[in-house]
């Protein structure tokens, strides 16, 4: 894979309030987006769809790698590992805005469990010129699981917390943030796909919307954002409770198995 190859990404979209007060709807959360209103912090990802074709789709409902930005890894089960925020300034409902990407590194690795393809992506979004989010997204590509083939064991996650939020997730949650992320990863919403081609014990949680809701505690309790970042270390299905939990800039995803499903740091 050589990233040096491949051609910049350039996207413009107008940030619709309507889809950001879904997003609030979604998540519980009072009140509606008004046009000239501060969006919350990762609230770009509702924007920017990268509509494909059927013809151009992977068998997992993504856009096959190789055809757009992300280069042919070889391999068929994508994830989203982690990301990297800087918040320069807020964006703004009701303009537009800009984002140009381009795939900061792509390597193959090998692993206990097989071939690993990583890519990282860094994305600039801009509104009237002037640079509103940096974000580096790190995507991993991997073999299916091979029959027989032990599971990793997960990390058990810190106690102790100052703040903790139990949060539950169910088919239609699930399906509402594919639909307002225009994700089409399989493993979301379709359970037998998701349990019988990769591995999975049911629907799994988007990692991103894990993020989210560890960015609006951080928010909520620490104060504005300058800069986050969060890692998946272990799935969340989409039957299970979870609990939201920060100590100091540090925040976590716990399974109610006592499993860390992510960490992440905040800066404010």
């Amino acid at each position: 894979m050589t990233p040096e190859a491949l051609d910049t990404h350039r996207q413009s979209d107008v940030i619709d309030p309507a889809r950001a007060s879904a997003m609030l709807a979604l998540l519980g959360r009072a009140g509606g987006v008004e046009p000239g209103a501060e969006l919350p912090p990762f609230f770009h990802q509702l924007y920017f769809w990268d509509a494909r074709p059927p013809q151009e789709l992977g068998r997992d409902g993504h856009p096959r790698t190789g055809i757009g930005l992300i280069p042919d890894v070889g391999l068929p089960r994508r994830m989203w590992a982690g990301g990297r925020l800087r918040f320069h300034a807020p964006m703004v409902a009701g303009v537009v805005a800009e984002k140009q990407s381009v795939v900061e590194s792509a390597r193959h690795k090998t692993g206990r469990s097989g071939p690993l393809g990583f890519v990282t992506l860094r994305h600039e979004i801009r509104q009237h010129g002037a640079l509103c989010v940096t974000e580096w997204q790190d995507l991993v590509y991997r073999d299916d699981p091979a029959k027989g083939q032990p599971r990793p064991v997960p990390p058990d996650a810190p106690t102790g917390e100052e703040h903790a939020t139990d949060v539950t997730f169910d088919t239609t949650m699930l399906f509402r943030y594919s639909a307002l992320t225009f994700n089409g990863h399989r493993i979301h919403y379709d359970e037998s796909y998701a349990r019988e081609v990769e591995g999975y014990d049911g629907l799994v949680v988007h990692g991103p919307l894990l993020a989210q809701l560890l960015m609006l505690m951080a928010q909520d309790t620490l104060g504005p954002l300058r800069g986050f970042a969060f890692r998946a270390t272990a799935p969340l299905m989409h039957h299970e409770t979870a609990t939201l939990c920060r100590k100091g800039h540090a925040l976590w995803v716990r399974g109610p198995d006592g499993r860390q499903c992510m960490q992440a740091e905040a800066e404010v």
